[in-house]
């Protein structure tokens, strides 16, 4: 396999044409662990590129200014819509694959190092008020403790409003991500098999209130795998019972409650990078997360 990796990249020089050098950098994003998706996405930004150009084109010969033609064709005269989201991501694509070329000493200079990358800071997402947290908690816990108690609603959005944790993680949790017996206090993990995304994984600590209600749970669900062995949509319409229930006019979601509680820590005068180190994600990422928090917690 090692060598089957290696092979593409051998034959690849400045007078390479660009569907050899894509597929070679294509084994490059493969062993650097990038997701299927993210391969997928840049892959199509390259080969978009690379029609713009003659088939005969080698990657050597690519300019900052032929850059900025593809990039002007892109934005107004390809007649086809182009967000300002997709054109930061189309940017992105190009300035990974020439730098690759350059830093593997493929082509002597990169072109694409003078690109102004173009940044986009989507709206600000919705949150709870500390009032409307407290509704929404109160809400789940009358499940609790009803004739026919029912712990599920609270287990589920106390912790994300604690964790901060993204739906799709919620939904990987087994039950040996929540370590009850700790030293330090019980943690919830989040992991990742994939070896790009190691970085996204953390151990976050629990609250007794919420070992108790998960202990309530666990003995009238017994899950056996699954922390919460039910479909998105499923736990999504759970969420929007107990926002009805508190009578909120807004959709709570998985979503808000990941940025709620990034707000909470923000204004609680959490260590900035602790925040980021919680939510598990990258300080490139972090760069608009923290601006959004600071606007969301009235410092902007």
């Amino acid at each position: 396999m090692g060598m089957m990796n290696a092979v593409p990249e051998l034959h690849i020089t400045s007078e390479t044409t660009f569907q050899p050098a894509i597929h070679a950098w294509e084994y490059f994003l493969n062993d650097q662990g990038k997701s299927p998706h993210t391969i997928k996405a840049f892959l199509g930004d390259m080969n978009l590129f690379s029609v713009f150009f003659a088939p005969d084109t080698m990657v050597g010969s690519i300019s900052t200014s032929d850059i900025n033609r593809f990039l002007d064709w892109l934005q107004h005269e390809r007649r086809v819509p182009c967000s300002p989201k997709t054109l930061s991501r189309r940017i992105t694509s190009i300035k990974s694959f020439f730098r690759w070329l350059t830093q593997s000493g493929r082509i002597p200079f990169d072109p694409a190092e003078k690109v102004l990358q173009k940044t986009v800071i989507s709206p600000l997402p919705q949150v709870l008020t500390p009032d409307e947290e407290l509704r929404v908690l109160e809400a789940a816990n009358k499940y609790r403790t009803a004739a026919k108690p029912d712990a599920r609603p609270y287990v589920l959005l106390s912790l994300l409003l604690a964790t901060g944790i993204k739906k799709r993680e919620c939904l990987s949790l087994n039950l040996n991500h929540i370590d009850l017996e700790s030293a330090k206090s019980p943690r919830l993990f989040v992991r990742y098999s994939a070896s790009g995304s190691r970085y996204k994984e953390r151990n976050i600590p629990l609250s007794g209130d919420w070992v108790d209600a998960y202990q309530e749970y666990f003995d009238q669900y017994h899950p056996i795998d699954q922390v919460f062995p039910w479909s998105p949509r499923r736990l999504e319409y759970l969420l929007e019972d107990i926002g009805k229930e508190a009578g909120l006019d807004k959709h709570l979601s998985f979503d808000m409650c990941r940025w709620t509680c990034s707000v909470d820590d923000w204004r609680s005068g959490m260590e900035k990078d602790a925040i980021r180190q919680k939510l598990g994600v990258s300080k490139i990422q972090w760069r608009e997360i923290s601006t959004k928090l600071r606007q969301l917690s009235g410092e902007a």
